[in-house]
C-alpha cells in the first residue's frame, strides 16, 4: 500500500445502515479525517427549529444560512470529532428523534444542500478524508477513489435504529421508528435535489448478515485496494 497516498472515501446509503460507524472506523484505521455530513444537516435542522425558521420560504432559508457556522472539533474524551453549531457543541442534541423527523425535509431544500455541499467539498480539498451521507459519491465527491454504498434489510435497520433511540428515550415505540425510517427513505430517494442513489462505480456493502467487525474488515480491504491502485 502506498503509505503517503491519500484518497477520498465516500460512504452513502440508507438510514441506519451503519454508515457512520464504518466511516469512523476507516478514518481511525487509515489516519484520515472523518466528516459526518448527516450531522451537518442535523445541525442546520436544529437551528431552523430553534429559531422558528419557515423553511418553505426561500428568503428566510437564505437569511438563516448566513447566520450558521458549522465545524467539527475533536473531543479527546470521546475520541471523536463532534458537531459545533455557532460555537456550541450540539453533537448529542442533534441525535434526538425530533431532529430525525425533520432533517430529510430540510436537507431536501436546494439552498441548504448547496450550503452544506460547498462546506463538505472544502473539507475534502486536502484529501485523506472519509465522509458518509446520501449524495457524497454522486454529488459532493464524484471523483472519489473509493465509493461504498451501504444497505441492509429494512427490518434489521428498524431494529438497529430502535435500539439506538431506546437508550435515550425508553418511551419510543418500534412503530414510530419504522414510520420515521420509511418517511426518510421516501424523501431521501425522491427529492428533486441530490436524491439518494448508488453511484455507477460504487461498491455495494450489504451488512444485513454481517457483524460490525466483519463489515469493517470488508470496508478496510476495499480501502487498501483503492489506495494501492490510486
Amino acid at each position: 500500500m502506498k503509505k503517503n497516498k491519500k484518497i477520498i472515501i465516500t460512504i452513502d446509503g440508507w438510514s441506519s445502515c451503519g454508515k457512520s460507524t464504518v466511516a469512523k472506523e476507516l478514518a481511525n484505521a487509515l489516519g484520515y479525517v472523518y466528516v459526518d455530513s448527516g450531522a451537518m444537516y442535523r445541525a442546520i435542522t436544529l437551528y431552523f427549529l430553534r429559531n422558528h425558521i419557515d423553511w418553505t420560504h426561500k428568503k428566510a432559508v437564505k437569511e438563516a444560512l448566513e447566520n450558521i457556522s458549522l465545524e467539527f472539533i475533536y473531543n479527546p474524551q470521546s475520541e471523536k470529532s463532534e458537531m459545533y453549531l455557532n460555537s456550541e457543541n450540539v453533537e448529542y442534541v442533534i441525535r434526538d428523534l425530533v431532529i430525525a423527523e425533520k432533517v430529510s425535509e430540510i436537507a431536501a431544500i436546494k439552498e441548504v444542500r448547496e450550503f452544506a455541499v460547498a462546506q463538505q467539498q472544502k473539507m475534502g480539498e486536502k484529501r485523506g478524508i472519509v465522509m458518509d451521507g446520501r449524495d457524497i459519491g454522486t454529488i459532493v465527491f464524484p471523483d472519489a477513489e473509493l465509493k461504498i454504498f451501504m444497505t441492509a434489510d429494512n427490518a434489521v435497520r428498524v431494529e438497529r435504529r430502535f435500539q439506538e433511540l431506546y437508550e435515550k428515550n425508553p418511551n419510543i415505540t418500534l412503530e414510530e421508528v419504522k414510520n420515521n425510517l420509511e418517511l426518510r427513505d421516501y424523501i431521501d430517494s425522491n427529492r428533486e435535489i441530490s436524491p439518494l442513489r448508488k453511484a455507477d462505480n460504487a461498491i455495494i456493502l450489504d451488512n444485513t448478515q454481517l457483524t460490525p467487525k466483519e463489515q469493517f474488515q470488508k470496508a478496510l480491504k476495499m480501502a487498501h485496494e483503492a489506495i494501492e491502485h490510486a
